[in-house]
């Protein structure tokens, strides 16, 4: 009820403010297909059955100037993998004390990475899909506050945003599905630019809770593990599994180079939820592509590795059930791999790109290697 009643206040804005407000009606689209190339294995949720509706997304996004530096947007996304229903992916007011400072109220896309504004308009940048190693949190949105600084440092464009929020939704994290709660997301997106260079920083924090779900290996031995410890006295060691009101906190940091027709990008991330079974993620990507005329070639490497503190658990070596069971839960929490991209895009159109992309993961953990193929279209009208 909470995100409808977002919605629906601005909507209202936008209806009432109809005949007085200048009106922008926007929209963006990817047609994307893609196949594994291996019959027993699955990335990015393709098989080796071709798939149209995986990654495909369609969308609409309506921005009203309600006079007085008041502005309404709002972004109705439908997505493949979703069966194409439609969701209010962003839904908010934004109100100018200047040309520098503005405050937006609403449901917005949180900016954990480079592109996150952009996060579905796939026409912004080379990939089918942007590096997944790092672009990996199974959310992207809040309900809250922005405080947006824009100014001049020297000669360098400056860009400080300020959020404050929460999220509820049931969601996947690392290994294990459930109710996830994130109460209290603080954190600040600090990017500066000047001429063919830019850089970021960001920094997140929140109050974590997840209600584990007995739908996955990992979450049915966590959850009975827990239980386990629990019943047999160790509340302590039961409630560092637990992921219940707990301290997350999110960093990233990366730069870009836009030189001639050379164009690189970085970016490093660092995700933990402390006293919890959830394992801490490090992840990073290099990108280099080349433009000729309209066409632009590309390779991308992804780093992956989710790991846990072998020595958490220590006191528990007196009791090696106990101790076996917890570190082979643990382990089923690990991750480790590494993702080769080439990939070529041709802007046969002002206003659309056709792409194609090979992608290679290496699985550390299993040893299994999975190839997969994308093809698409991204516009924007």
């Amino acid at each position: 009820m909470k995100k409808l009643s977002v919605a629906v206040a601005i909507c209202a804005a936008l209806a009432t403010s109809y005949a007085s407000a200048e009106v922008r009606i926007n929209g963006f689209a990817s047609i994307v297909g893609g196949k594994s190339l291996d019959s027993d294995q699955t990335l990015y949720g393709y098989d080796d059955d071709i798939s149209f509706k995986n990654e495909s997304v369609f969308a609409v996004q309506l921005s009203a100037d309600l006079q007085e530096k008041l502005s309404a947007t709002a972004q109705i996304v439908a997505r493949g993998e979703n069966d194409f229903d439609a969701d209010f992916e962003w839904a908010y007011l934004t109100y100018e004390f200047s040309d520098e400072l503005q405050l937006s109220a609403g449901k917005m896309r949180a900016p954990f990475y480079k592109y996150s504004d952009f996060l579905d308009v796939g026409y912004t940048y080379r990939w089918v899909r942007p590096p997944q190693s790092v672009y990996n949190l199974p959310f992207s949105t809040y309900e809250g506050l922005s405080l947006l600084y824009s100014s001049q440092i020297g000669d360098w464009d400056s860009s400080l945003q300020v959020i404050y929020g929460s999220f509820d939704d049931n969601i996947a994290v690392v290994s294990v599905n459930g109710d996830t709660e994130l109460n209290d997301i603080a954190g600040l997106n600090w990017s500066l630019s000047y001429d063919w260079f830019s850089a970021r920083v960001a920094y997140f924090v929140a109050e974590t809770t997840i209600a584990i779900e007995n739908d996955t290996d990992a979450g049915i031995a966590l959850n009975g593990l827990e239980a386990t410890l629990r019943n047999s006295g160790f509340t302590e060691q039961a409630d560092s599994i637990a992921v219940n009101e707990d301290d997350g906190a999110f960093f990233a940091m990366g730069f870009s180079i836009d030189y001639n027709n050379i164009l690189f990008d970085a970016e490093y991330t660092q995700f933990e939820v402390d006293d919890s079974a959830l394992a801490e993620q490090t992840q990073y990507y290099t990108s280099l592509g080349y433009r000729m005329d309209e066409w632009l070639v590309h390779v991308t490497y992804e780093n992956n590795d989710d790991k846990h503190d072998s020595n958490r658990y220590d006191s528990l070596t007196a009791v090696p059930p106990l101790n076996e069971g917890i570190n082979s839960a643990l382990e089923g929490s690990k991750a480790k791999s590494n993702v080769y991209t080439i990939g070529a895009r041709y802007d046969f159109h002002p206003s659309a790109a056709f792409k194609i992309d090979f992608s290679r993961l290496d699985d550390d953990i299993t040893d299994t290697e999975t190839d997969v193929v994308a093809v698409g279209v991204d516009l924007v009208f």
